[in-house]
């Protein structure tokens, strides 16, 4: 199989070696690229949100998994945590300098969603036809 210039150029600039095991960045990245650690850094590109915005804004998260992803990202460092010394509290989220930084090929990778879903869905029936 024929891997693309541009694939080897990826390849070549993974921060040391993801496809083992043992690499740092894995932990990371598997906290960062599920279905929901995805969706709340895209929630946030458009700027800080409450906790009751972002859990209104991505559908179909409880606030139980919103919580555990948001103290995930803040962990990483790409999401701030900013709390209002106020009675109650109030607290709100927004990406920090490095959350913007992954925001931005996170949004692409969504957007390549959306412009293939058809595609994607019309193969997976092609596939489940002839099987």
């Amino acid at each position: 199989m024929a891997v693309s210039e541009q694939l080897q150029t990826a390849y070549r600039m993974l921060a040391g070696d993801t496809f083992d095991s043992r690499c740092a960045s894995r932990p990371v990245m598997d906290q960062v690229t599920t279905r929901w650690g995805t969706l709340v850094i895209a929630a946030l590109v458009t700027g800080p949100h409450r906790f009751s915005a972002l859990h209104q804004r991505v559908g179909g998260i409880s606030q139980k998994m919103l919580s555990q992803n948001l103290k995930s990202l803040v962990r990483a460092g790409l999401v701030e945590r900013h709390v209002e010394p106020t009675v109650p509290p109030q607290v709100t989220y927004s990406l920090t300098a490095l959350g913007e930084s992954l925001a931005e090929p996170l949004c692409e990778l969504l957007r390549w969603f959306g412009e293939h879903t058809e595609a994607m869905l019309d193969a997976q029936r092609r596939h489940d036809a002839a099987a």
